[in-house]
């Protein structure tokens, strides 16, 4: 850890010099993982990094340097690096830094950094010895476990002293499917901040079955109808179209530039009626969850959309000077390495009133996607695609046959405005997000959903169940 002394010269040298702002990042990490690839380990390890991040702000200009090097002498001349290339603003006062203020969202009985990596290794065996036996279908199959710890430090010239200190666990399965030239995969990826009791009651060998069996059944499906129709979406990780769609449309990282399809939105309607959102960071042992963020300022439990009017943005300290706004807490990166810019956390459409079952009944024709994949989305625009992993077409308000290879295309403002129904089943799901500040934990998230008209990319086929080509 660096001295307060050295923090606070690194401080001054930078306001002196001309920036407004100047602030200093420390961050420590340790971890510990294993991975098993049909059934053997494929890597075991554990270990630490460390590294120091400082930023100077004048306006909207921003120098942003960092080291892994911790001795004195190596951060004063990066410091002096960094102010030389800072245009120079008006001369701000220094505020002395606050007694130093620590916090953590995770809740944990059992430190899973505690735990040995043989446990690590006996735990992913149930799931392995499942996978690899179960049936001739499943022709690969991967399991990991990890475990991060990674506390950070931020200070700055405005006498921000604060530190947060979280532990993530997260589990991954994924089940390949093979028949002929075709392979489906199905993947579970539970994440949390609790702790290793959190894997100990994790019904893993049952999440595993299931994870075969929906590989082994989407392999052996019909392809997906093209064409637009209303589609229902699935509650948790069905929420990743909101994530990327418009969730990112509303950080202040484009909409501070104006790269935004809802800039200049706020107050207006930008979903139907039916729909509310909210960026909560502050749910004790979730995913995505922090007490301070990458900036130093308190989280916030944000309402982004209520009753379809966009209500805020999620707001760093640059956009912020750019949308002459405050900070709204959401300021993340994924390391040192990388300056902070804003970033969601846990980010779901709310609860409703329809329940799953009959939001399906209310449905006489159309999709059911039961889990999304992966996807892209032009932040400008609002464009976006993306994939089923799981899919079944409704016939006479029924979930019908499965059908595989379908693909969502639309506009992120044009979804959020067709949302007609929204049930009472809300799910959160952890995933990883990439942006600009690099990969941070996030989680997505909502009910079941429909939308009443999307286009759906698809095959149609006489024989639906033939090998593709």
């Amino acid at each position: 850890m660096l001295s307060d002394k050295l923090i606070c010269d690194i401080i001054d040298s930078a306001v002196n010099s001309g920036a407004d702002l100047a602030e200093v990042f420390v961050e420590d990490v340790r971890y510990q993982s294993v991975g098993m690839l049909n059934g053997r380990v494929l890597k075991a390890d554990s270990g630490f990094d460390s590294g120091y991040g400082i930023r100077l702000m004048s306006g909207t200009n921003v120098v942003y340097v960092y080291s892994n090097d911790s001795d004195e002498k190596v951060l004063m001349k990066l410091t002096k690096e960094a102010c030389s290339a800072i245009k120079k603003g008006d001369s701000v006062n220094i505020k002395e830094l606050e007694e130093l203020s620590r916090s953590t969202m995770s809740d944990i009985r059992i430190d899973p950094l505690d735990i040995s990596k043989m446990e690590y290794v006996d735990f992913l065996k149930k799931s392995s010895s499942i996978m690899t036996t179960y049936d001739p279908a499943i022709t690969e199959s991967t399991c990991s476990l990890k475990t991060t710890n990674r506390i950070v430090r931020i200070m700055n010239s405005k006498g921000i002293n604060k530190e947060e200190n979280d532990t993530r666990i997260r589990l991954a399965i994924e089940a390949i499917a093979t028949k002929g030239n075709e392979k489906q995969s199905s993947r579970l990826a539970p994440g949390t901040l609790k702790g290793f009791e959190f894997i100990n009651d994790y019904p893993v060998e049952e999440k595993t079955r299931e994870c075969c069996e929906k590989a082994i059944r989407m392999v052996n499906a019909g392809y997906a109808p093209s064409g637009k129709m209303p589609v229902v979406i699935n509650n948790g990780f069905g929420g990743v179209i909101f994530h990327e769609a418009c969730g990112h449309a509303l950080e202040s990282t484009s909409v501070g530039i104006k790269n935004s399809c809802f800039t200049d939105m706020l107050g207006k309607q930008i979903a139907s009626p039916v729909v509310s959102a909210r960026d909560n960071a502050r749910i004790k042992g979730e995913w995505g969850s922090y007490s301070t963020d990458d900036e130093g300022n308190e989280s916030s439990d944000l309402l982004l959309i209520e009753n379809g009017i966009l209500k805020n943005y999620m707001i760093d300290e640059l956009g912020a000077r750019r949308m002459d706004s405050k900070p709204t807490g959401c300021a993340r990166r994924e390391s040192y390495t990388y300056a902070p810019t804003s970033r969601m956390s846990n980010t779901y459409i709310c609860a409703g009133n329809d329940s799953h079952d009959d939001i399906i009944a209310d449905t006489e024709y159309g999709l059911y996607a039961a889990s999304m994949g992966g996807g892209s989305v032009d932040t400008a625009t609002g464009e976006f695609n993306f994939a089923v992993d799981e899919g079944y077409m409704i016939r006479n308000g029924k979930i019908a046959e499965p059908v595989r290879g379908a693909t969502l295309i639309g506009k992120g403002g044009e979804v959020l405005m067709n949302i007609d129904k929204v049930g009472n089943d809300l799910e959160l799901s952890a995933g990883m997000c990439g942006s600009l500040s690099g990969s941070v934990p996030v989680t997505v998230g909502q009910p079941t959903i429909r939308v009443s008209s999307i286009i759906v990319g698809g095959r149609d086929s006489d024989d639906s169940n033939e090998d593709e080509e």
